[in-house]
């Protein structure tokens, strides 16, 4: 609370850095927490919707299965594109191509959106992390500036001058960081279990492809 009634007795410009820093901590954590549960549960939707298609009779009975077991919606969206390629309308473009074109097509773009869906928040982590010091390096330069503005008024030191501009300074320096640390921790950590996703999806959409383009039966 001291360090808290420190930052707010500063000038418009240190409270609104202060604020700031606060938002920003704020935001980062809401993304870190909801990423951190929402990958945990992709995780195992994908290895368990993976594992059920592979031990389905038939393409109706996979569909039913993802359906059940795919909760986050990142396998399904690939069978359901690829299925897609049936009812594409005649002499159009999405029916441009041979079979192994159409598949590969539905099947990128289906797997872009669902990665895209994956990596919401990341952005926000890596401004974060990255602008989180210099937004509280501006916090302390201000308090320094007000320091030394203090005693030129006054033409003479006293401790007094400089004591609460440069410890609202050094909040800020520390407050940054404080911000800055967590983002960027997280943004690895996250970023690496969303790499391991995406090698599971595009491993099963390359042999979900090769699957329906062998496959004499209609999709």
């Amino acid at each position: 609370m001291g360090v808290w009634q420190t930052v707010m007795q500063g000038d418009a410009i240190s409270r609104s850095v202060a604020l700031l820093l606060l938002a920003m901590s704020v935001a980062s954590w809401v993304v870190i927490l909801w990423k951190a549960w929402m990958l945990r549960r992709a995780v195992a939707d994908v290895n368990l919707s993976t594992a059920a298609f592979w031990q389905a009779a038939h393409l109706d009975d996979a569909q039913q299965r993802l359906s059940t077991f795919d909760a986050q919606r990142l396998v399904l969206p690939l069978l359901l594109a690829a299925r897609t390629i049936e009812q594409a309308m005649p002499q159009t473009l999405a029916a441009a191509g041979d079979r192994s074109q159409q598949l590969t097509r539905v099947l990128r773009d289906a797997l872009h959106r669902v990665l895209h869906r994956l990596q919401f928040g990341q952005v926000l982590l890596a401004t974060v992390g990255s602008t989180a010091p210099f937004v509280g390096l501006l916090g302390t330069v201000w308090g320094i500036y007000n320091a030394l503005v203090s005693i030129g008024d006054e033409g003479r030191f006293r401790i007094e001058q400089v004591s609460g501009p440069v410890g609202e300074a050094l909040v800020m320096t520390a407050a940054g960081l404080a911000v800055a640390i967590p983002a960027v921790l997280a943004y690895n950590v996250l970023g690496r279990q969303i790499a391991r996703i995406e090698a599971d999806l595009e491993g099963f959409a390359r042999d979900l492809r090769e699957l329906l383009l062998h496959k004499e039966a209609p999709l």
